[in-house]
């Protein structure tokens, strides 16, 4: 039997809040509930089995596409996420980072997003990454304008890693995504460079600690060679 080892950071891509609500024939906006309570659950999981770093894919770049609406049921509702869950996780010890360009958002998610993140600097149990208003590619190509900016010379690997989104965690070892498609979505791709992936059928609000432990049942069997060779 394959010894369970619980990677040290996980990544999620959280789909199929709409599918699952289409579904059941119910409003987007259930599914979207729906999908919080999951984040939850999947939080305290995380926390009780001892992963230290969680990174998870709350609002993308394209996300902005979607009728205005839905945009702004799902602000309302990280507004919430804040203003509901923040203190429950600073009992937790959990640290909380927004990584994406936050800038871009009201002014008032700003400073509740800025409130959020000084009230849980110091806690170090579980670090969580939400990644709001994130793409990948742009947060690769302001990692670059930002070292231009500081007249690096010499623009490494490590130096781009240093001025990502995600700095403050190491690179994800296992990659989730709910919902069945096989790809990325502009999420992670430079911290992903060697994470293993795996992907469920399940949509996110059905996401529990059986499908969980599942997932990282099949992690602990890869053999990661980071290519080279395992001999």
């Amino acid at each position: 039997m394959t010894k369970l080892k619980i990677p040290s950071h996980i990544a999620i891509i959280m789909d199929g809040n709409g599918r699952w609500a289409k579904k059941r024939m119910l409003p987007r906006t259930i599914g979207h509930n729906a999908g919080v309570k999951a984040l939850k659950r999947t939080i305290k999981i995380a926390y009780e089995i001892g992963v230290k770093h969680l990174s998870v894919y709350v609002f993308s770049t394209e996300n902005w596409k979607r009728p205005k609406p839905e945009v702004d049921f799902l602000m309302s509702i990280l507004n919430n996420i804040i203003e509901k869950e923040v203190k429950e996780l600073n009992d937790y010890g959990v640290k909380v980072k927004f990584c994406g360009e936050i800038s871009e958002l009201s002014p008032s998610l700003q400073d509740k997003i800025n409130w959020a993140e000084e009230f849980t600097k110091k806690n170090n149990k579980l670090h969580l990454n939400l990644l709001v208003n994130y793409g990948s590619r742009k947060e690769i190509v302001s990692a670059v304008q930002q070292l231009i900016k500081e007249g690096c010379q010499n623009i490494t690997e490590e130096e781009i890693s240093s001025h990502l989104y995600t700095k403050e965690s190491p690179d994800p070892e296992l990659i989730i995504r709910t919902g069945g498609d096989n790809r990325l979505s502009n999420f992670m791709l430079w911290q992903g460079a060697y994470s293993e992936i795996w992907v469920t059928k399940q949509y996110w609000p059905d996401f529990n600690r059986k499908i969980l432990m599942k997932a990282i049942e099949d992690f602990s069997g890869r053999d990661r060679r980071f290519g080279g060779l395992n001999e």
